[in-house]
């Protein structure tokens, strides 16, 4: 019976971390785009209430640890201009 019980915990975790790893990748392609977009964008060209927008998602991207910016830009095939 214990062992049935380790058994369905761990295909309940392996499940779990599965959906996880799923949603990570969705959320770095969203990131990659988003940092892509923010650098391409002339904010002279915007509404102000857009810059600010634009200002807020930058300074979100920002917070990211480099590592995890790295795979978002890799997951969009993009790269960050030196």
């Amino acid at each position: 019976m214990e062992n049935t019980d380790h058994t369905a915990e761990n295909n309940m975790l392996r499940t779990e971390l599965e959906l996880l790893i799923k949603e990570r990748e969705k959320l770095l392609v969203i990131t990659g785009v988003a940092a892509g977009l923010i650098a391409e964008i002339n904010t002279n060209d915007l509404p102000i209430r857009t810059v600010e927008a634009a200002d807020l998602l930058s300074t979100s991207i920002n917070q990211l640890p480099e590592e995890t910016l790295q795979d978002a830009l890799s997951a969009v095939h993009a790269s960050i201009a030196s």
